[in-house]
């Protein structure tokens, strides 16, 4: 394992110096918060505060609620050519500044500053992506069965929207929802995380070059969600949620917005099984799963958690994955030779630490890995697990780390049977040579989605999104994504 902790000389940056702490972005105006409190924002790999930003509190929602209010008429009737406008523009804003953004992502995320600029890319796409649907809603005629009569569909945009994000991925999943939301006539109140709230302030004064109205588009950030965010929802104007991140809190979101009877789309947690068969090509799938496993550094809800390999290959994928794992360069995320920047906070890798202790106490060897690197910043090295017990905590928890616990399995029947053995179902993936065995395993895997002989699922043209306790509803696609801020009014008519 190669570690190099130290980070590069900021002093001069223009990214460490601006803080993007103008204010909450409301209205289309930067503003200080009504308690005029702040929250600081940490340096993962120094653990050095970089910036301060507003704390919004219940006056600031209301002020945010009654400015998307305000706008949301005119968004609403702005011709879908005019709105698919600002949005492709919006789009060659975030590609012109898309080493800025990726630094600063870097900075305050602290993932490796590749991770950053191919977030930044996917993150432009949904402008680019929702520029074209935007163009393209239409609705439906037909004649009634019995023939007495017409039905018209239209679909409309929903109204005001809370959109709420994680502080993994703090471009991607804001654009995913903000740009099909303003594709759809929407106007929105975006709650990023408190970890990670630059990059949400830097592309709030990136739609407002790109030409985004005021109040379309409104950004706050807060250390006290709960109250908050219920204050919002329990506002009559407000008639979508849209929320990534854990179970857990998608639960509580879901309870507060059903007193309202409020729309949600919900992305929530995942546990992605990785299935190696063996008439796998070992090369393509261990290739696939440094992808699936360290993307982001292992901070990601489609990361692969669980790693099957059939028993015919497991040693000899074993040692070779373990191999590649262990030659990765731990840094910081703003380090240009950096494959796995550090943890999101302290407690992140607390609970790493405690879930490959458990694992170990029930058997697993660490095959590379497995301690955490002493000093400052919150890195936990790239690790390899082997032997583990079905029993272990890691095989039913998100392990939201770089740590890749292998399960050796059998048969095909006994491997779709694991998989399926946890509440999420996000996403999975299998890797073997025969497409007719990839495709019925496939079928019979639990995960809203599979990735066949690939390591990367997302993209922006299809539908992200998982079933049972990983989540509602859909984001990106066709038509899934604008579809989630739009309702169908149907209009019975005859002539």
């Amino acid at each position: 394992m190669n570690v190099n902790k130290t980070s590069p000389n900021l002093d001069h940056d223009p990214i460490a110096l601006n803080s993007f702490s103008r204010g909450l972005y409301i209205g289309g105006v930067w503003r200080p918060a009504a308690g005029e409190g702040w929250i600081q924002v940490i340096d993962p790999a120094t653990e050095v505060v970089i910036a301060s930003v507003p704390d919004a509190g219940l006056a600031d929602a209301a002020t945010a609620v009654d400015a998307a209010a305000s706008a949301a008429e005119s968004w609403r009737e702005t011709a879908p050519r005019k709105r698919s406008e600002i949005l492709r523009r919006c789009f060659e804003l975030m590609v012109e500044r898309s080493e800025t953004l990726a630094r600063l992502i870097s900075l305050e995320n602290g993932k490796a500053l590749r991770d950053a600029r191919g977030e930044v890319a996917y993150a432009a796409e949904f402008f680019r992506w929702n520029a074209e649907e935007a163009v393209r809603i239409s609705g439906e005629f037909g004649i009634a069965p019995a023939g007495g009569n017409r039905i018209v569909v239209d679909y409309q945009p929903i109204g005001v929207c809370v959109l709420i994000t994680p502080w993994n991925f703090p471009a991607a999943m804001a654009t995913r929802k903000i740009a099909p939301a303003l594709a759809a006539g929407c106007t929105v109140i975006l709650k990023p995380a408190s970890e990670t709230p630059l990059t949400a302030y830097a592309l709030a004064a990136l739609y407002e070059e790109g030409g985004v109205p005021p109040g379309v588009v409104n950004v706050m950030t807060t250390s006290t969600p709960g109250p908050v965010i219920a204050a919002m929802l329990a506002d009559p104007r407000v008639r979508k949620l849209s929320f990534t991140g854990s179970t857990g809190v998608g639960r509580t979101l879901l309870a507060e917005a059903a007193k309202n009877v409020i729309s949600c789309s919900m992305e929530l947690g995942g546990n992605a099984p990785f299935i190696v068969f063996d008439d796998a090509d070992i090369d393509a799938a261990i290739e696939g799963l440094m992808v699936a496993k360290m993307r982001n550094a292992g901070e990601a809800c489609t990361a692969a958690n669980r790693i099957y390999v059939q028993s015919g290959i497991h040693d000899d994928f074993a040692e070779r994955f373990a191999r590649r794992m262990a030659a990765l360069r731990v840094g910081p995320g703003v380090n240009a030779d950096t494959a796995c920047g550090p943890m999101i906070t302290r407690k992140a890798v607390e609970k790493i630490e405690r879930l490959v202790a458990d694992a170990i106490s029930r058997g697993a060897r660490a095959l590379c890995g497995g301690r955490t690197l002493a000093g400052q910043g919150f890195f936990y090295p790239p690790t390899v697990l082997v032997d583990v017990s079905p029993a272990a905590d890691l095989g039913c928890e998100e392990i939201f780390g770089p740590v890749a616990p292998l399960y050796r399995f059998e048969t095909e029947a006994e491997v779709i049977a694991a998989a399926n053995n946890t509440e999420y179902g996000l996403a999975a993936y299998i890797y073997t040579r025969d497409i007719g065995r990839g495709l019925r395993v496939a079928s019979k895997v639990e995960a809203g989605m599979i990735a066949l002989n690939r390591g990367l699922v997302s993209d922006p043209a299809a539908p992200f999104g998982g079933v049972k306790q990983s989540g509602l509803g859909r984001e990106g696609g066709q038509h899934h994504g604008i579809a989630e801020f739009m309702e169908a009014k149907y209009i019975a008519t005859s002539f």
